[in-house]
């Protein structure tokens, strides 16, 4: 274990992906209060530990900018690791989300900042792959779905907060990109090496896209039509492939990256939950039910197991 005071170079910036999660989390709940008739304070609760979460990791890595800004420029510069600054953006993003209701005026400022830095990342990970000098095939994960798909999960407040037209441009640069990578992180995992262990739980991220974009697209559209009805049956069909091989992906050794199953799975659970207020088919009913379980279960034991590393410090490693 790292002495204390080394902790901090080592505090990866992936760790915004406990973020996600837990806001993740946090807005299926509170969408089952209206859905499911579940508890209004579940979702209440997780909603104060999210942003308290995003609070605590942001102010952590602003403090490692400060003091250790070589290991930052590393991750900065990391072919994998690159993809996850952006998950920062994301988190503004659903943190806006979540104070949507009580504080319109701070979720406003949260959307314009989020999805401001988020385009510019988009931007400047895209000159990177198009202008790579060390980018190989071992590199493409699902994790680069972050900075490009992560625009599609802008509408989803930006509708609300009356940017549609941004909102639009956004969602068409997540549902394009996600296409072209999608292929891309196809080709990679069956034509080239397996994925690492490290990097499995990854393989998740591809549900987020279909699910994230269902949201985006009934909050733009307004309409459950054959578009919106595919993109939630694409998450579907993948939460269900992913699952047959659930004793990969628990053979693998404990990662932050292990968070890569969070935000995905909230994200199904949320867009099964308006399938279901859609549709009012009562199968969608049980879909929503069982999805809400199994993405607080999932979310629930990533949590244990994260505090459970952070007091040991073996979290706190060099890649």
């Amino acid at each position: 274990m790292p002495p204390a005071r080394e902790k901090l170079r080592y505090f990866h910036i992936s760790f915004f992906a406990t973020v996600m999660g837990m806001a993740g989390l946090a807005l299926s709940w509170r969408r089952a209060h209206e859905v499911l008739a579940m508890p209004a304070l579940i979702g209440q609760a997780l909603t104060v530990l999210s942003v308290l979460v995003f609070l605590a990791v942001s102010t952590l890595y602003a403090i490692k900018l400060a003091r250790y800004r070589t290991e930052v420029l590393e991750e900065w510069h990391h072919p994998i690791k690159l993809s996850f600054f952006p998950a920062f953006s994301i988190s503004l993003l659903l943190v806006a989300m979540l104070t949507l209701e009580l504080f319109p005026g701070v979720s406003r400022v949260l959307w314009i900042s989020g999805a401001t830095v988020h385009l510019v990342l988009t931007v400047y990970v895209l000159t990177q792959w198009m202008h790579q000098t060390h980018f190989t095939i071992q590199h493409s994960t699902p994790a680069w779905f972050i900075p490009v798909v992560g625009n599609i999960l802008v509408p989803i407040a930006g509708v609300q907060h009356g940017f549609i037209e941004a909102s639009w441009f956004y969602f068409s640069i997540g549902l394009v990109y996600w296409l072209v990578l999608q292929v891309l992180v196809f080709n990679r995992v069956i034509f080239h090496d397996p994925m690492p262990a490290k990097l499995l739980p990854t393989l998740f991220i591809l549900v987020a896209p279909p699910a994230v974009g269902f949201l985006s697209y009934i909050q733009l559209a307004g309409v459950l039509d054959g578009f919106a009805r595919i993109l939630y049956f694409n998450a579907a069909f993948l939460v269900l492939l992913l699952l047959t091989q659930f004793r990969r992906f628990l053979s693998a050794r404990f990662y932050l990256s292990w968070w890569a199953y969070s935000f995905p799975l909230a994200a199904f659970s949320i867009a099964s939950q308006v399938y279901f207020q859609l549709t009012a088919n009562l199968f969608f009913l049980w879909v929503a039910y069982g999805s809400l379980l199994l993405a607080t279960v999932v979310i629930g034991l990533l949590a244990l197991r994260t505090v459970r590393e952070i007091a040991n410090g073996s979290i706190f490693e060099p890649d």
